[in-house]
């Protein structure tokens, strides 16, 4: 089931009234969501799933984990109800994109 447009508004919306520069691409009904190049966290089926990292763990404290597609290993589930935190959501992803390594260059394909 792909998710709901208004679902990544509406958490774009709550992290940039929380200071965060996230974008969102569309990747096969889904959608990834990007601070400062690095995926940090996926809205599949309307749910929030953020990449793993320790600190992000320390500040979030225990969360369920759950796959956001078969197959995927067990991501952080962020429930519906700390969207609302615009701050704490924004803090969360400034956290983890702190502990993501760089994208790796794009390669110049030879023409």
């Amino acid at each position: 089931m792909a998710s709901d447009p208004n679902t990544v508004s509406f958490l774009l919306d709550q992290l940039g009234a929380g200071g965060a520069e996230v974008t969102a691409k569309k990747m096969f009904g889904e959608y990834g969501l990007y601070l400062d190049g690095k995926m940090v966290a996926m809205v599949c089926d309307d749910q929030l799933f953020v990449k793993r990292t320790a600190g992000g763990a320390a500040f979030t404290g225990p969360v369920e984990e759950a796959p956001p597609y078969p197959q995927a290993k067990p991501h952080p589930l962020i429930d519906a109800d700390r969207w609302d935190d615009a701050d704490w959501l924004a803090e969360l992803f400034r956290i983890t994109a702190a502990e993501l390594p760089a994208p790796k260059p794009k390669k110049v394909k030879a023409k």
